[in-house]
């Protein structure tokens, strides 16, 4: 059991007989009345966002999950596929649990989210950002840059990214997994 002065970013907690992470939260102290915690929890099974406000002090339960390294390996019609980096145990996580998994490269390294209770999978976490190739890109046309437009390229795990102009096909970029957009170009 905990109270509302623990709360912080990313604690999982069990809320409607259902277990959901803040996201971000407020303690307020109103001049008059009771203190209170504003807070916006994110479900972790559907992944919407709720706000919801707690009572200064009122009991909660949180909920023990593990963060655990895994590395990719491959996909089928099962799901996808990974193994733990010290025990090299494998698991299958169905393509619903992992958000934006269009980003997954062979032999990457992702933090699976396991509710250490049950040992069930929550989610899959990718890193913030990952270096993709571009497998194909219109050229962009010379002289084209003095606005910032962006163009589609497909990238080497088969998805599309806007990015700017100059990029061509074959080079390397740094995405945002978390928004899917472009970052910048990387050097090789």
């Amino acid at each position: 059991m905990a109270t509302t002065q623990d709360f912080k970013n990313g604690l999982v907690i069990e809320y409607n007989n259902d277990l959901y992470t803040i996201v971000q939260f407020q303690h307020v102290k109103p001049g008059k009345g009771p203190a209170f915690v504003r807070t916006k929890l994110k479900n972790i099974k559907t992944g919407r966002v709720v706000e919801n406000t707690f009572n200064s002090g009122v009991k909660i339960n949180v909920a023990r999950v593990e963060r655990r390294p895994h590395q990719y390996l491959y996909r089928d019609d099962m799901g996808y596929y990974f193994m733990h980096l010290e025990t090299f145990e494998q698991i299958t996580v169905p393509e619903t649990m992992i958000e934006n998994h269009e980003f997954l490269k062979e032999g990457q390294t992702v933090e699976i989210v396991v509710h250490a209770d049950t040992e069930n999978v929550l989610t899959v976490d990718l890193p913030p950002f990952v270096v993709m190739e571009v497998v194909y890109s219109e050229p962009g046309v010379k002289g084209d840059t003095a606005t910032n437009t962006l163009k589609p390229a497909k990238i080497e795990t088969g998805a599309t990214v806007m990015v700017p102009l100059f990029v061509n096909t074959g080079d390397k970029i740094k995405v945002d997994t978390r928004d899917s957009s472009y970052v910048e170009r990387v050097k090789a």
